[in-house]
């Protein structure tokens, strides 16, 4: 009697990710120390891959910053892990960047619950994605980011593929070259990282590999859109006591002043560090600080090439 495999097996034998390593079949049986050498070794391999993808990841921030420089939102999707790294590079935006309510955002299959527990069957619901970023009212002035190890995912696929239909630039990424997903997106970034320490294990390196790039997506989109001023995080959100002694130091850095007078400033900009940094560089008060920031599109060299005018 023969029994039919099932496709979906047959489709992740295909993939790199799911690939297995016979010469790892015995890595129980290694001392702690000689796994934590082969683990250690295998993620060293995973930022030459992401080299690999540079001009594709460069593009991709080209046009997500072209379009939240008008108004438009950055939206990662994905489920499992690749949905979680999605909340979590989205959450961090706004103590970093000062980024508006909603500005950037994260939705994971299944919803927040997804973010601590499994969700069966939720990443397989192309529907669910769609209904998702309809809640949010996607549209052409945004950017959605699909994440999936596999780049197979049913969520991220049909959460690229709604957007895309909807006007809104699309992204993809996935750790496996051919993917459903990059085919799916105006920009398919695609890491190929190998086969995992643990076969199938994609919170390993593919999981490694997303995080570096959502990093370089939101992080590399900031500067381009004048949160920074150098290498410092002008735009920081002093929500609590450690941020508000780094708002010190970023104004200590970018002006040279004294104690006394970042106090100062700080004082008649409420706080605001980009604001702060412009009442000493260029001599004006904190009202007109504002304005010239506001005119310039919240750019601090702008502000401080027009104030020097």
């Amino acid at each position: 009697m023969t029994t039919e495999r099932h496709p979906l097996r047959t489709e992740l034998e295909t993939l790199t990710t799911e690939a297995f390593r016979p010469e790892l079949a015995e890595i129980d049986t290694l001392p702690t120390l000689d796994i934590a050498r082969l683990m250690n070794g295998e993620d060293a391999g995973v930022a030459a891959a992401v080299a690999l993808r540079l001009p594709e990841i460069s593009a991709a921030i080209d046009g997500i910053a072209a379009r939240m420089a008008q108004g438009g939102r950055l939206v990662y999707a994905g489920a499992g892990t690749a949905g979680r790294l999605g909340v979590l590079d989205a959450s961090e935006c706004p103590p970093t960047f000062n980024t508006g309510p909603g500005q950037v955002v994260g939705v994971i299959a299944g919803g927040p619950e997804a973010m601590v527990t499994s969700v069966e069957g939720a990443e397989d619901s192309a529907e669910l994605a769609r209904r998702d970023l309809d809640a949010l009212g996607v549209g052409p002035g945004d950017s959605v980011v699909g994440i999936s190890a596999s780049g197979r995912t049913p969520y991220a696929v049909g959460a690229v593929a709604h957007a895309r239909a909807l006007g809104a630039l699309t992204v993809g990424l996935s750790c496996n070259e051919g993917s459903a997903l990059a085919a799916a997106a105006e920009h398919g970034i695609e890491v190929v990282v190998g086969p995992e320490l643990l076969t199938g294990s994609t919170r390993l390196k593919a999981g490694t590999a997303q995080k570096l790039v959502l990093n370089m997506l939101s992080t590399i989109t900031m500067i381009r859109l004048g949160k920074t001023y150098g290498n410092l995080m002008v735009d920081v959100r002093a929500s609590n006591d450690k941020l508000r002694a780094r708002s010190r130091r970023i104004v200590a850095l970018a002006t040279g002043a004294s104690d006394e007078e970042i106090e100062e400033a700080l004082g008649a900009t409420g706080g605001e560090v980009k604001n702060a940094i412009l009442v000493i560089l260029a001599g004006v008060d904190g009202p007109l600080a504002a304005r010239l920031l506001e005119e310039s599109g919240g750019r601090l060299r702008a502000a401080l090439t027009t104030a020097g005018g």
